[in-house]
């Protein structure tokens, strides 16, 4: 029995290629949203540990602390900014990766097609020959009696 030939072989290779890419580049700007994201969150953090000014004792401690809150807001609005797009990113990615698994399902049912019908075929032509030798020895048993 003859081995299954898929004739769009390297099609797949390339479409499995380009999903292996989008899947890394998904996990990279999932992993860049995530880091912005802790940073953030420690903004945050911190925004909260000096936010309350009655704690200082002296004038000089509240305007250093205001400016450093000050700071942090500014620093938080614009990590706001870049969550948002990094997040963009990310669905863009995802979308990506859902289109290029689409594509290489596409082919892989082609060949699962293409694959069952061959076996098919060749289960079709061993079963004719059987039946051919099963016919002859058939023909010979009522020749010699």
């Amino acid at each position: 029995m003859s081995k299954y030939k898929f004739r769009l072989q390297k099609l797949l290779d390339i479409r499995i290629d380009r999903e292996e890419e989008s899947k890394r580049e998904f996990q990279q700007a999932k992993r860049e949203s995530l880091k912005v994201k802790e940073k953030l969150d420690l903004l945050k953090n911190n925004y909260e540990k000096y936010n309350n000014m009655s704690d200082f004792k002296s004038v000089i401690e509240q305007k250093i602390t205001h400016k450093y809150l000050k700071s942090v807001i500014y620093s938080i609005d614009k990590t706001e900014i870049e969550l948002k797009n990094k997040e963009k990113v990310v669905e863009m990615k995802r979308n990506e990766l859902q289109k290029s698994q689409i594509d290489r399902k596409t082919v892989d049912i082609l060949k699962e097609k293409g694959e069952t019908a061959f076996i098919k075929e060749q289960n079709r032509i061993e079963q004719k020959a059987n039946d051919e030798f099963a016919l002859y020895g058939f023909i010979r048993n009522i020749q010699n009696t």
